[in-house]
């Protein structure tokens, strides 16, 4: 309890210093912006990406946004205010029926944009909705449209993020938040509508993530209007983020045709993999791995029972990159569900099954995890089976060194077990499968003839493009795509994920003094590839 309140109250006074500085750094971006009086103004919505504080994503688009105002550009920021009936950071899957905390996140948001050109919505009631969706089954709500916008398919994506499942279950939780994001949906809709008839025709649309229904809406009302939009997400690098035209959650990137690494290049990258063998990198301000250990002398008994070995990497099932992913399969489970019919014909094999340690996360834990599939099942039951937990830090690159071939989903470990130059053969789209990294099966059939041809194959041939590509796709992630932040802000010390900014002159956010900066304001105003030029 005590560590709880000394938390609380640093907490409390890192937020106040943080939102001092936020409004010194504002009113200097005022003074020093000299906007184009022929630009068209770049529009930023990010509803989904902090409630309390500021997160790492809400402080990415908070600097971009003051980079395109010193580069001339006119910024817009579209801001809730309480015009959500329920966002998705502030649902309450226990008691749908919780009010979200408006009064904080308004608060905040008054603090963030300070000094800054704001359109406020708030929340209006459609009754004739309300009528319409009242009494609707859970497949008919998701289905469900209204005046040609696909409502229900646009928040599936949040619903299942918030209930932390893909599958979902037919009561009324579900069905009240699912009418709730139904109804804040249309109202976003027909306000940011109702907002562009107000300003001049804008240039752009920048939105955090784009699979969340709040910044989905937005991005499809932009679209209709051939709006040029955009989106962001965390990077692969501390403090970084990942801007693009395309979708955030997919993380496309297209690399010149012409790219190879050199010696430098690829220098480098093999020192990223070192550290991140060893547990030492952080995603999102998380740190997923506290420690890694080695397998245990009982590990290595088991494997020298077996003919061969093989480990499955799974994913988080509610995670809003499975829309993407779902294109042989429809979604995870049934995935391991045909992988399982091979385990049991295939005692000969030992096979290593690892849960994501995202699963576990606190106040994100998995409602629909691997570990229930795996005891429904009775896989645990099995002789040529070793589940690994989400909280078992076993090296996974261990587990892939003496692997005959790997097996993923759309984990980005296929692309490192492609660079070690083992088979991989993966079950779901991925951000490295737009080119050939790994094994990419057509459909289920394809999938089940591959796995059961590894097998038995005495050896399976890794073609060279595979590690050549994974190579160029992993380092371009990660020191292109990754756009660095971190000259600006650090991190908060209280909570994983948030951030505070740090003391800089202003004048280091003019694109010509920043490398990101530059590359944004070039991304969205000269349709760039959002990639540094390394």
């Amino acid at each position: 309890m005590l560590k709880k309140v000394k938390n609380r109250l640093k907490r409390i006074y890192r937020n106040q210093r943080n939102f001092r500085r936020i409004r010194i750094l504002s009113a200097q971006i005022n003074q020093l912006s000299e906007i184009q009086p022929s630009a068209q103004p770049v529009v930023f919505f990010n509803a989904s990406t902090r409630i309390d504080g500021l997160s790492l994503n809400a402080a990415c688009s908070l600097l971009a946004s003051w980079g395109l105002r010193l580069a001339g550009i006119p910024v817009i920021n579209f801001i809730c205010n309480s015009g959500l009936r329920r966002c998705v950071l502030g649902t309450n899957r226990e008691n749908p029926d919780r009010r979200p905390p408006c009064a904080i996140c308004v608060r905040n948001s008054n603090g963030i944009y300070a000094h800054s050109e704001n359109y406020w919505f708030d929340s209006q009631h459609y009754q004739d909705l309300n009528d319409l969706i009242h009494n609707l089954t859970l497949e008919d709500l998701m289905e469900f449209e209204f005046n040609d916008l696909p409502l229900g398919k646009l928040v599936l994506p949040s619903l299942r993020w918030i209930l932390r499942r893909h599958n979902l279950v037919d009561d009324e939780v579900t069905l009240c938040i699912l009418r709730h994001y139904i109804n804040s949906a249309w109202n976003i809709f027909l306000q940011f509508k109702s907002f562009l008839e107000t300003i001049p025709a804008p240039q752009a649309v920048v939105v955090f993530n784009g699979m969340f229904y709040p910044e989905a809406v937005l991005r499809r009302c932009a679209q209709a209007q051939k709006i040029p939009s955009y989106s962001f997400e965390v990077g692969m690098q501390p403090f970084s983020a990942f801007f693009t035209s395309g979708e955030a959650t997919a993380y496309p990137m297209k690399l010149p045709p012409n790219f190879y690494l050199n010696s430098s290049q690829n220098s480098k990258l093999d020192e990223y993999m070192k550290k991140r063998s060893q547990g030492d990198f952080i995603t999102a301000g998380i740190r997923f791995w506290p420690e890694i250990h080695a397998l245990d002398d009982g590990f290595w008994e088991k494997i020298k029972k077996f003919k061969q070995f093989v480990p499955i990497f799974t994913n988080i099932v509610f995670d809003t990159s499975q829309a993407h992913a779902n294109i042989i399969f429809p979604h995870m489970f049934a995935w391991l569900d045909a992988v399982l019919e091979e385990i049991h014909h295939h005692s000969d094999t030992l096979f290593a099954i690892r849960a994501h340690p995202d699963e576990l996360r606190p106040g994100k834990e998995s409602q629909e995890s691997v570990a229930q599939w795996v005891q429904a099942n009775k896989v645990d039951q099995l002789d040529n089976v070793i589940f690994i937990k989400p909280n078992e830090y076993i090296s996974s690159y261990e587990l892939i060194q003496h692997a005959k071939f790997v097996m993923v989903y759309n984990s980005t470990i296929g692309l490192e077990a492609s660079i070690m130059g083992k088979p991989v053969l993966c079950a779901g789209r991925a951000r490295y499968t737009h080119v050939p990294t790994v094994f990419l099966p057509r459909n289920i059939n394809e999938f089940k003839k591959n796995m059961l041809d590894f097998l038995i194959a005495p050896s399976i041939h890794v073609p060279a493009e595979h590690i050549q590509n994974a190579r160029k796709i992993l380092y371009g992630q990660l020191f292109m795509a990754s756009l660095p932040f971190e000259d600006f802000i650090e991190c908060d010390e209280v909570w994983d994920g948030f951030v505070c900014f740090k003391q800089f002159p202003i004048e280091m956010l003019k694109p010509e003094n920043s490398d990101t900066i530059r590359t944004i304001v070039d991304g969205i105003t000269k349709h760039g590839d959002f990639l540094l030029k390394v």
